[in-house]
């Protein structure tokens, strides 16, 4: 028995209202991808089992329709197994989302999509094509079937709104951008009022589309890994009576921080007031800051050291309490102080940490350090050299565990190129390193003391476009705990660290 509309009531546990198939569709969604369906299609089908959003979603997928989808066999209906921790709780739920109403081809089927645009109902845009999707295609005409980029696509769309309504100003749409890049809705916007000036489209128009469209940018947080492994979903196919070709699996923490100018915006996103993840507000930058700092900074100054412990996924080294004490005095002790000031308390930058920790310590996620570790220059520069900044506008002292996790990035990128890659060797293991900066440590790491190397690194201003030499301590803290891994001694480094900082 497959999970279709059909057959739901032969299966006990779906927990879908008989009404949610008679909803209209009031949500255009650009992608099909897992991020959507777990996470905002997630608060959708939360809210309209609540009796509070009724409207569904018409999804329009990139790829084309290709025969029997999934989707169609299934009225869109899919499970999400939802795994996590909350409050050192493990949390295990399984939901039948019944959020989507159908799914829409734009290669075969771009006149449906256009047709949405005649819905009085409809009033909310979602997309999600990845960081590059959001880009301005100079040669995309909104006549094309279907235009080649999402902005094009989504010009044509509101184009064909204007003139379904007559340009009437309550008719606009509320536009929510996912794709993870800073200031999406403005991005998005800016390039949608460029294509529209290429276009040559008309004067009232443009003005409609300025002043009537509400352009909201928006940060997601919720890990989607997607698909279980084969094993665990003919086990629980098993368990919960029937067949799922399109069943995912989430995280349990979950934010949606959307940036909405108004109180018009955030009734017609009257889903957030199913579940406090969804948060609505004139502006968002104090969620960016926490996530930014305190979940993906600890993963840098964290995924060096865990990998050089031996330690293959975050959860592993979530089990052991001395690298557990690492992570919580690195959030607590120095990145939370550096960052409070403003809209970020604190309080907030505290209890954000305790949400971190409890999804690190996920048993369900098979998060590899390794994988955090690419583009690890980057990732420092971006992530955590603002943080050390940050402490020295605050503190005179050198941070301990900033500089054990900075060192333990520079044992890591003791690099050497082979046929064109880069591998590093710790305690007799190889490791591949993917980083646009290796070429550097290839030339610099291997010929030279610790004291030499770290004081080389830190004053590579062209690269960190600051000079960390002249930090007070930075570099002696950084070297003296290079010289410990260096020997091999990693958990000694880290108690040790820990210890200066109780």
């Amino acid at each position: 028995m497959i999970l279709s509309k059909n057959n739901l009531k032969n299966i006990k546990a779906a927990g879908v209202p008989e009404n949610i198939f008679t909803l209209p569709e009031k949500v255009l969604q650009f992608g099909t991808g897992v991020l959507l369906r777990g996470l905002p299609d997630y608060f959708i089908d939360k809210a309209n089992k609540k009796g509070i959003f009724s409207g569904r979603v018409v999804i329009v997928k990139s790829t084309s329709a290709g025969g029997t989808d999934a989707f169609t066999e299934q009225d869109g209906l899919f499970t999400q197994c939802i795994r996590g921790i909350e409050n050192g709780q493990k949390v295990e739920e399984n939901i039948v989302n019944a959020s989507i109403s159908r799914v829409i081809s734009a290669k075969e089927q771009w006149q449906e999509a256009l047709d949405c645009a005649s819905n009085p109902e409809m009033e909310v845009v979602i997309s999600n094509t990845t960081e590059v999707g959001i880009a301005l295609v100079e040669t995309d005409k909104i006549t094309d079937a279907p235009p080649s980029s999402f902005p094009g696509k989504l010009l044509a769309f509101l184009h064909k709104r204007y003139q379904a309504f007559n340009g009437d100003a309550s008719k606009g749409m509320v536009i929510v951008p996912t794709e993870l890049i800073v200031d999406n809705g403005i991005k998005l916007k800016n390039i949608v009022l460029q294509l529209a000036q290429i276009n040559s489209l008309e004067g009232d128009f443009i003005q409609w589309l300025e002043n009537s469209n509400y352009f909201c940018s928006s940060l997601v947080d919720r890990i989607v890994p997607g698909k279980l492994s084969a094993d665990e979903k003919a086990a629980l196919e098993n368990e919960l009576g029937y067949t799922d070709e399109l069943m995912i699996m989430s995280e349990s923490y979950s934010l949606w921080a959307i940036e909405a100018p108004n109180e018009i915006v955030a009734e017609k996103l009257s889903f957030a007031k199913a579940d406090s993840g969804v948060v609505i507000a004139p502006n968002i930058n104090k969620f960016r800051e926490l996530k930014l700092r305190l979940l993906n900074g600890t993963h840098t100054f964290s995924c060096g050291l865990a990998h050089l412990s031996g330690y293959t996924f975050v959860k592993e080294a979530m089990k052991d309490e001395t690298f557990v004490s690492f992570v919580k005095n690195i959030q607590l002790q120095e990145i939370a102080p550096a960052i409070a000031e403003g809209d970020v308390t604190y309080e907030m930058a505290a209890e954000f940490a305790g949400k971190v920790i409890d999804r690190f310590k996920n048993p369900d996620l098979e998060h590899k350090w390794l994988a955090i570790t690419l583009q690890y220059s980057g990732k420092m520069k971006m992530r955590n050299i603002p943080l050390i900044v940050k402490h020295y506008e605050k503190n005179s002292t050198a941070p301990e565990l900033m500089a054990l996790g900075f060192a333990a990035y520079i044992q890591f990128m003791k690099v050497k190129e082979v046929d064109g890659a880069f591998w590093g060797t710790f305690n007799g293991h190889d490791y591949s390193v993917q980083d646009d900066n290796a070429n550097w440590f290839a030339n610099h790491a291997n010929n030279t003391d610790n004291a030499s190397l770290v004081k080389a690194v830190l004053s590579n201003v062209s690269y960190w476009e600051t000079d960390l030499s002249i930090l007070p301590g930075f570099g002696e803290a950084v070297t003296a705990k290079l010289d410990l891994l260096n020997s091999g001694e990693i958990k000694e480094a880290i108690k040790e660290t820990n210890t200066q900082k109780v």
